[in-house]
């Protein structure tokens, strides 16, 4: 009776007329048949998850997005990520729930920590295509957490809109730069349902040091990744599931005057060197 009843609603979306929307509901309808199934939920059980996913949306605001976060705990948003991930160049990662506001538009050296909050940092690098070839004015747009670990976006009392956020455009040799402040780890929002469940699985929400970024320019696919602050905790239980090696970087202390004038800091500084490839293709 009950796969008769599976096919019956399969049966029913055969006149959706996108082909790929048909073939997506009908594969989540005999998945979420099976799961039912296979795990026989009470109507209690039904009606909490309900209400789950109705506080998950209730949640949500113009600044905040549960469901990201959610699908971010479940690893979901990394499996997504790495099936549509280019083979080669700069390994990509999750967007995260806070890209929800646009970053300013900053000059090459700029500082993003505008309230001073923790130590100076310099981020530099180049963008690059897959053979190596420099890639003149791509877009670079950067996001973190101050040194508490906090965004712009859960502290509009206490940071300015756009603190932590940039964004940059290479120069003629595909370089660039900006000065921040090192970042640290940080829990994800845990006092929404996401939160709820973390507790009641008895998993941490913490996010190893990292700075998003994502990498564009014209005629290559642009990148979403990040970079982690080497040493830091949690980069062997992020939250969410996003750390991979070839995105862990040294943010080593330096002392060179020359790179201090160069990058217009004070000695000593921490210094992270980061290269993004992008590979040719749809832009």
């Amino acid at each position: 009776m009950t796969t008769d009843l599976t096919e019956a609603v399969v049966d029913s979306l055969k006149d959706t007329t996108d082909p790929r929307l048909r073939e997506l509901l009908a594969s989540l309808t005999r998945h979420l048949h099976a799961f039912v199934r296979e795990t026989e939920p009470t109507m209690a059980e039904w009606e909490r998850a309900i209400d789950f996913l109705t506080a998950t949306g209730q949640t949500c605001t113009d600044t905040r997005q549960e469901f990201v976060l959610l699908s971010d705990v479940l690893g979901v948003s990394m499996l997504v990520e790495t099936i549509n991930a280019d083979e080669h160049g700069t390994d990509s990662t999750v967007l995260g729930p806070f890209h929800m506001t646009e970053s300013p538009v900053r000059e090459l050296g700029a500082d993003i920590d505008l309230v001073g909050s923790g130590e100076p940092c310099v981020v530099s690098g180049r963008v690059l295509s897959l053979d190596g070839t420099p890639l003149p004015g791509a877009l670079l747009d950067v996001w973190q957490a101050n040194a508490e670990g906090f965004y712009d976006v859960q502290q509009p009392e206490v940071q300015p809109a756009g603190n932590g956020r940039g964004l940059f455009t290479a120069d003629a040799e595909g370089r660039f730069w900006f000065r921040t402040c090192v970042p640290s780890p940080y829990p994800i929002p845990t006092d929404g349902p996401v939160g709820d469940l973390l507790r009641a699985t008895g998993r941490h929400p913490y996010r190893p040091a990292h700075i998003h970024f994502i990498a564009s320019a014209e005629g290559h696919a642009p990148v979403t990744t990040h970079i982690f602050v080497a040493g830091s905790e949690h980069l062997d239980s992020d939250a969410v599931f996003a750390v991979k090696e070839s995105l862990v970087q040294d943010f080593a202390e330096t002392d060179d005057p020359s790179l201090a004038r160069e990058f217009g800091v004070t000695n000593p500084f921490r210094h992270a060197r980061f290269d993004l490839v992008l590979n040719p293709g749809r832009s």
